[in-house]
């Protein structure tokens, strides 16, 4: 069999020999580093612990998908909602009293992943879909983003200088970049207002020689609540669909049907299996990165090996203490001016959705639908009283405003007349967006 294909992708690095499978696999690490580092700031979760637990699920990943998916798995920026309501920050420090229950919740809804994969396996993708279309994921989506917006100014007011050096360097790099450059736009913001911070005393490297050279990472166990699991689970939806969608842009960059061999309910359950082991000591939720499937793209080399070369390298950073001193003094400015170009693509990635799948807003089940979820998802988390708070028994049950919006959505969805959205898979398919194959 052919290591290659007719666009020239190589799909057996080990042709290349072992010195640059090395340095293509630091190249993936390299790209997924700036996002995935983001979430534990953003959250107060240790920066060494969850590459760890990027690296191990993504090992999990590669191991339950057969090892032919060529996918990493890092932080999910799509529960940044739920941290922020259930372990908000305290004074920009981690909520070291809440964060665990939020990672109870994190969990469960990696749980969700399963139920859902089991019900495609037994049922086929299409039933299952049918219940999650992009007029109800896309406004989840939407709101997602403009929810944290807030604590994103919030940051960035600390020091506009640094939040607007980081701001601006991505956007540079994001439009005029070139190779490498324009694939990793966040990491050089925030090395760059790392720098302007630096220069202007927001920043103390004080203590980094009293790190130790090597170290295990610390971990923290979950624990559970009903409020937090309630808040926190409905947003599995959205990183479903995020994953979706990933494995979809995969396989049409590597010109595989990963949805039909090894399967969506295969890739489900390894994302979801990996959300779940991440969560339950102390890391965030896991996701597909597209920023990998760039580096893909750029390089064509298609071999889930060297995937599995970058998860390695993430669990060695991550006993590296030095690494994680430097990456926890990074300014709330810099955060803020981060947060800002990213929580706004959250948004755009849930307009992205509802266009690409062409959702009909003159038919009013649609304008209906959206219109719930944008406003009690917004409606319920800004202001001074944020969720709907009830009691069920001995039990103070907290739902925040993306629950309440996702839950809505879903039932008015499957309620209201006109659902004719189908989910396809291309197993009946000669050709689809995966481009030609074989089946």
């Amino acid at each position: 069999m052919s290591s290659t294909n007719k666009s020239g992708g190589i799909y057996n690095a080990r042709e290349l020999g072992v010195p640059k499978m090395l340095v293509l696999g630091l190249q993936h690490t390299f790209a997924m580093f700036g996002a995935t580092v983001m979430v534990p700031l953003l959250t107060g979760i240790n920066v060494s612990t969850t590459l760890l637990f990027a690296g191990l699920g993504t090992l999990l990943f590669h191991l339950i998908t057969k090892g032919k998916v060529p996918a990493f798995l890092g932080s999910s920026f799509a529960f940044l909602g739920g941290y922020a309501a259930v372990a908000p920050l305290i004074d920009g420090k981690p909520n070291t009293e809440m964060l665990p229950y939020a990672c109870g919740g994190v969990f469960c809804a990696g749980l969700l992943y399963v139920v859902i994969a089991c019900l495609m396996k037994a049922f086929g993708p299409k039933r299952v879909m049918r219940f999650f279309p992009p007029i109800v994921t896309g406004p989840i989506i939407i709101c997602i983003g403009l929810v944290l917006a807030p604590s994103a100014i919030s940051n960035c007011r600390t020091n506009w200088l640094v939040a607007a050096s980081a701001v601006i360097t991505v956007i540079i790099f994001n439009i005029w970049g070139k190779g490498m450059l324009k694939i990793i736009p966040i990491i050089l913001g925030v090395i760059v207002s790392y720098a302007v911070a630096f220069l202007t005393g927001d920043v103390s490297l004080a203590g980094i020689g009293e790190e130790a050279v090597f170290a295990l990472p610390p971990v923290m166990m979950m624990k559970f609540d009903p409020s937090a699991i309630i808040t926190i689970v409905p947003l599995a939806l959205a990183t479903m669909m995020e994953h979706i969608g990933d494995i979809t842009a995969i396989g049409a960059t590597t010109h595989r049907n990963y949805i039909s061999d090894p399967g969506l309910h295969r890739t489900l359950l390894g994302d979801g299996l990996a959300t779940s082991l991440a969560a339950a000591f102390g890391a965030p939720a896991n996701t597909t990165y597209g920023e990998n499937t760039g580096v893909l793209a750029l390089t064509g080399i298609y071999d889930p090996a060297v995937i599995r070369i970058a998860a390695c390298f993430a669990i060695l950073l991550s006993v590296i203490p030095k690494v994680g001193f430097v990456i926890q003094s990074i300014p709330p400015a810099t955060i803020g001016g981060i947060s800002l170009i990213l929580y706004g693509m959250i948004s755009a990635v849930g307009v992205r959705n509802v266009v690409e799948n062409h959702v009909d807003f003159t038919r009013s089940r649609n304008t209906i639908i959206a219109a719930l979820i944008l406003v009690l998802g917004l409606g319920f988390s800004v202001g001074t009283t944020t969720g709907l708070t009830f009691h069920a028994g001995s039990f103070t049950i907290t739902l925040s405003g993306l629950a309440i919006a996702s839950a809505v959505g879903i039932l008015a969805n499957a309620i209201l007349p006109g659902n004719e959205y189908e989910f396809h898979d291309g197993r009946n398919e000669e050709k689809d967006n995966f481009g030609t194959y074989n089946v």
